[in-house]
């Protein structure tokens, strides 16, 4: 784990593991988040539990969230350097019981190997209503936007494995 760093707000970011699950087609998997009323795509991504690595920290809630279990996937890339985002001030204080300002993420390229019939994102704590493959530029302009520069960072170190 790298250092807990602090965001302009003075508040720490909270550590987290993305994934980047990418299919045959070079397509990634995209969830429509249960908690916002617009459109809200956004990878398998959560937080980094303690005495936990990023990579375990990925794989967990790549299951918690799609119901892919790790014999279904091929760890094929990680992101070099943690990628940071802070949260927009009206969600400062509301979300992760004020403790963060933003999160700190690594993120984990994922070859799936498995069938569409393997995601169940009817997991025991839903995140998504509803998934789909997408282009990674097509999932770039569908993140909230202050999500955004992760996910064009995130795409720039992992460009050459996605669609």
């Amino acid at each position: 784990m790298t250092e807990q760093l602090l965001g302009p707000s003075g508040l720490p970011y909270r550590p987290c593991a993305g994934v980047v699950l990418i299919n045959g087609d070079g397509l990634v998997f995209a969830g429509q988040r249960i908690d916002n009323p617009g459109h809200a795509w956004q990878m398998p991504q959560g937080g980094i539990d303690s005495g936990e690595t990023p990579r375990e920290a990925a794989l967990r809630e790549l299951v918690e969230e799609t119901g892919v279990t790790p014999d279904l996937v091929e760890i094929i890339g990680e992101s070099p350097d943690w990628v940071t985002y802070d949260l927009p001030p009206e969600l400062l204080g509301k979300v992760w019981k004020g403790r963060f300002g933003g999160q700190q993420q690594k993120w984990l390229a994922l070859r799936f190997l498995g069938a569409d019939g393997d995601v169940k994102i009817e997991t025991e704590h839903p995140e998504f209503d509803r998934w789909q493959w997408m282009r990674a530029s097509d999932l770039v302009a569908g993140i909230v936007p202050f999500k955004r520069a992760v996910y064009e960072q995130v795409f720039r170190d992992f460009g050459d494995l996605v669609a």
